[in-house]
């Protein structure tokens, strides 16, 4: 078959190329107690959208630098007891989307919660400055300040808190919350379920945000990864820090968050893949211990994966 990256052979003991900081651990340990002091001041707004079927809300949390981060929320009408919850991530620059796709969730008696991620397509804050959004730009959006300061570090920590949110719901059974999204989306389910181990099942498909210098090298920092090629050319020309920028963007490298993952894995990825290269997302696969499955399309690109979201809801039915 036609070749966009390694042999599937070498695919699967591939461990990922660029550099782990030595106190990556320390570093989300401090994250993570940041995350514990914040109050998240939850607030449900019922939505102008509603079905016989499903109550909707707008729902609001305060996250870490006090960025106040929305979410849909949608749950089944006259649900019997506690139930499982979904947490939906979306793709680069992007937002929670349309209610319509979340009903297929309540309609099998599940709540769902629809993250904004803070300053991209949606309702959440980027609070670097102005209130507002930034869109995009969010890979290098601290490069030049200390790494606490990263800004997927904070939207990471937002995916955590807002599981650890869905947990406390008194609908929702919180021994039977779910992560699942595609892209930025795969890269969040991923941080979700390793900052919140508590996640018992995870759906990640084409996951961004892994072993940046491998993308580098592959000459496919275009796309969703061309903020790397505009911050070098901006502000490295010669590639004077190329370590010192490589290492720092592997605190929010998702392939060494991979092994706190607890939860039960269905994973996602197509070998055509030009915009998160096959080889960055098997360097998070392969370092993940929890029991996992990986589906493979041979013939897929960074495209809609015919039967993904059929696995991915029969997987969090079987329990």
């Amino acid at each position: 078959m036609p070749l966009v990256d390694m042999p599937l052979d070498k695919l699967k003991e591939y461990q990922g190329r660029n550099p782990r900081p030595a106190d990556f651990d320390a570093y989300w340990d401090r994250a993570l107690a940041e995350l514990r002091a914040v109050d998240a001041q939850v607030e449900l707004v019922p939505s102008a959208f509603q079905t016989p079927q499903a109550e909707c809300f707008d729902l609001y949390f305060t996250g870490v630098r006090g960025a106040r981060i929305h979410a849909k929320y949608a749950r089944p009408r006259n649900a019997q007891g506690p139930h499982p919850a979904v947490v939906q991530f979306h793709g680069y620059t992007g937002n929670a989307g349309d209610w319509h796709d979340k009903l297929i969730y309540t309609s099998l008696g599940y709540s769902i919660l629809a993250m904004d991620c803070r300053g991209q397509g949606g309702s959440s804050e980027d609070v670097g400055g102005v209130k507002g959004t930034t869109h995009n730009g969010h890979i290098i959006r601290g490069l030049n300040d200390h790494p606490d300061n990263l800004l997927f570090r904070h939207i990471f920590l937002d995916t955590a808190q807002l599981a650890g949110i869905a947990m406390t719901l008194p609908e929702v059974d919180p021994e039977r919350v779910y992560a699942a999204g595609g892209s930025q989306g795969g890269a969040l389910t991923i941080a979700c379920a390793a900052l919140e181990p508590r996640v018992k099942k995870l759906a990640p498909v084409f996951p961004f945000l892994c072993d940046y210098k491998r993308t580098w090298e592959m000459d496919l920092a275009k796309d969703a990864y061309q903020e790397l090629r505009t911050f070098f050319r901006h502000f490295d020309p010669l590639h004077e820090r190329e370590d010192e920028i490589f290492e720092k963007l592997g605190y929010i490298d998702l392939q060494y968050l991979a092994d706190r993952i607890r939860g039960k894995v269905l994973m996602f990825v197509g070998l055509m893949d030009t915009v998160c290269p096959p080889s960055t997302q098997f360097a998070a696969y392969n370092k993940m211990t929890a029991p996992k499955e990986l589906v493979i399309y041979p013939d897929f690109g960074h495209e809609h994966l015919p039967g993904s979201s059929d696995k991915t809801i029969q997987f969090f039915l079987n329990d």
